[in-house]
């Protein structure tokens, strides 16, 4: 699916005076404002946005789009936080409802990927006392002295400041253990909503916002990286995803640690916010635009497949997205448990490769930090040689 061009936007006379100024900005690769911001949620429409979100991915990625393979381990989902929008966790008191897993069980996770050729384990779950900070310190060296080459992407700043509190060491400190511990990044989970407004309602008794963004600044003056997210789509504003845009953009002027940007879709299914209905997908691409066109200093915009399916996923390529995770092959439960468009989320390479080519684009295998592992562009899969006329030809021996 291709937009509208940049210059057929600015070419067009019926198109909104201020909104024409946005695009003229973005033509010249000259950063918009909050108001302007808000501006393109309050009056902006699919086509517009699309044209401004995938001139700025294309100019800075062609038509590429990155994934990785990758896995998921997550230690539990009994927590001692309670958020309303949490269809995943099962508070301490519900334990048949829930898992937790020995280091032994999680190295055997790690162990099972011994001849497959992933390059990253992600690793988030629930909060609980016996998962503290010497008992992660401790997992993380043993993936290392097991698969020296693994990059481990693990826990949020939301874990970690539990952690640290109980185990009464500063954020600084903290993260430098957890550094020299063998954690290589870490993931944008549980930023939610920074507005405190917001986040009072929805996610009351876990860290601040403020605290979420100091654990990661403190992380890449450690000359780290990490991603960054947005939940939207419940009782937030488009003011407050404004807010929380804006604070990343700040903090990435600051820092240049973040990665990527991964907009989440609230789900409600089984969970304290079920009541509300969901975005529909037209809302979720124009987020993902706005996202891409406000976010001028983040390298990637990503769409989380397994959330939003692989068919939504493939249209967001159009609308500033670059980026769609990877094959995810785990047993993950966070998001199936919400109601995502993916119960069973789990692709092989040749089918994530698939996904990406049927919309015109080109496929890139990238390690964590972005590193090009394959260009996929041209590869020739089994499954393509009946459909593309291929014939294999002799093996020559020489």
């Amino acid at each position: 699916m291709k937009n509208l061009s940049l210059d057929t936007i600015l070419r067009d006379a019926r198109i909104d005076a201020d909104l024409r100024n946005i695009a003229q900005k973005v033509a010249s690769a000259e950063r918009i404002t909050e108001e302007e911001g808000l501006l393109l949620y309050e009056k902006g429409e699919l086509a517009f946005l699309g044209a401004l979100a995938n001139f700025i991915k294309e100019k800075k990625h062609g038509d590429k789009v990155f994934f990785n393979r990758n896995f998921h381990i997550e230690p539990t989902n009994l927590c001692v936080y309670s958020c309303r929008f949490c269809s995943y966790s099962r508070l301490i008191k519900q334990r048949e409802e829930g898992w937790e897993l020995s280091m032994d069980e999680m190295l055997d996770i790690v162990k099972k990927y011994d001849n497959q050729p992933v390059t990253e384990v992600h690793i988030v779950g629930g909060v609980l006392p016996q998962y503290d900070l010497s008992f992660y310190l401790d997992f993380f060296k043993k993936i290392k002295l097991h698969r020296p080459g693994l990059h481990v992407k693990a826990l949020t700043p939301v874990e970690y400041h539990y952690i640290f509190k109980k185990a009464k060491v500063s954020y600084r400190d903290g993260m430098r253990m957890v550094k020299e511990s063998g954690v290589d990044s870490l993931p944008g989970g549980g930023a939610e909503i920074f507005h405190p407004e917001i986040r009072k309602i929805i996610a009351n008794d876990k860290c601040t916002g403020e605290q979420w963004l100091e654990i990661h600044e403190i992380w890449h003056e450690l000359g780290m990286r990490s991603n960054a997210t947005m939940l939207y789509g419940h009782i937030e504003t488009f003011s407050h995803r404004i807010h929380h845009m804006d604070a990343l953009r700040k903090l990435q002027d600051k820092t240049g640690g973040f990665q990527t940007f991964i907009p989440l879709k609230f789900r409600n299914q089984d969970n304290e916010m079920s009541h509300l209905p969901e975005n529909t997908v037209l809302e979720d691409l124009r987020n993902y635009a706005i996202s891409r066109i406000y976010l001028d200093n983040f390298d990637h915009v990503k769409a989380y497949w397994p959330m939003i399916g692989r068919e939504t996923a493939q249209i967001a390529l159009s609308f500033g997205v670059d980026d769609l995770d990877g094959t995810i092959d785990d047993t993950t439960k966070i998001y199936s448990m919400a109601g995502s468009e993916e119960q069973n989320p789990s692709l092989t390479t040749e089918e994530l490769v698939n996904v990406i080519r049927k919309v015109g684009r080109e496929p890139i295998e990238r390690d964590t930090l972005y590193n090009v592992i394959k260009d996929y562009t041209n590869e020739i899969f089994e499954d393509d040689k009946a459909y593309r006329g291929y014939v294999d030809l002799p093996v020559v021996q020489n």
